[in-house]
């Protein structure tokens, strides 16, 4: 489900600060209420493909405060229950997608 109530074109000097999203989805900089552009929807598809690769999501926590600490540390890990038989290339990916600094 998309909320394309929140969609917009943001331009190169623009930079949005709307704090919104599926907390397990978001990225760090919105968590931090820190301006962002486009680069924080590459960290969503990064949660959203590590999901698709291994059937679990890189941050969990039932307490949606401390799922955003987990979140604003950026680490992830890949534990060998579902990520085994994934390639390092996919991996690598992950680890260029999601990432603090986007830039």
């Amino acid at each position: 489900m998309s909320d394309f109530g929140l969609a917009r074109f943001v331009t190169p000097e623009g930079m949005a600060s709307t704090t919104c999203g599926t907390p397990g989805y978001v990225a760090p900089e919105i968590i931090s209420q820190t301006k962002y552009s486009k680069e924080c929807d590459y960290w969503s598809i990064g949660i959203v493909l590590y999901i698709l690769l291994c059937g679990y999501p890189p941050f969990f926590d039932t307490d949606n405060m401390k799922l955003f600490e987990k979140i604003k540390t950026g680490k992830f890990s890949f534990p060998d229950e579902g990520w085994s038989q994934v390639s390092e290339e996919a991996k690598d990916l992950l680890r260029r997608i999601i990432v603090l600094d986007p830039k």
